[in-house]
């Protein structure tokens, strides 16, 4: 037969284990949701209307420093992209070519940081510049 002090010793031990497997439970779950953010793909949105309302826009996976052809299911948008909206964390770089072809230094290219984007007027090698309807690939980096 236990006595009291054992008792209550025995009954704090199980609440204190007890808490501390729910505790573990709850850190895995935790841990396994901050995986799956972090696993999602990053996306980007390109448009050939508006960003807001949604005006001709596809949602395309980020595939990290890949070229990103508008050709295929995508085709629609060679040449006619109006609005971007590039993931926070990634610079997109947005070609006049396919291939993702050009300089960075040439006007047939523009880098873009996360953020929504008028193709209208977006940081240019000398200053703002017009490239609504121009691209025709990307590709995306982390920063």
């Amino acid at each position: 037969m236990l006595s009291t002090t054992s008792k209550a010793f025995f009954t704090a031990f199980i609440a204190f284990i007890s808490a501390e497997v729910v505790s573990g439970a709850a850190q895995l779950l935790i841990a396994d949701l901050f995986l799956q953010l972090q696993l999602a793909p990053a996306t980007i949105t390109a448009c050939s209307g508006s960003l807001n309302p949604p005006n001709g826009c596809v949602t395309i996976p980020v595939v990290s420093d890949e070229c990103t052809n508008f050709t295929g299911g995508l085709s629609f948008l060679n040449k006619e992209v109006s609005n971007v909206q590039v993931p926070d964390g990634f610079v997109c770089s947005f070609y006049e070519d396919f291939g993702c072809l050009g300089s960075q230094n040439a006007h047939n290219v523009v880098v873009l940081t996360g953020g929504n984007w008028d193709m209208a007027s977006v940081p240019g090698i000398a200053s703002t510049q017009d490239f609504n309807d121009l691209t025709s690939s990307f590709s995306c980096s982390p920063v």
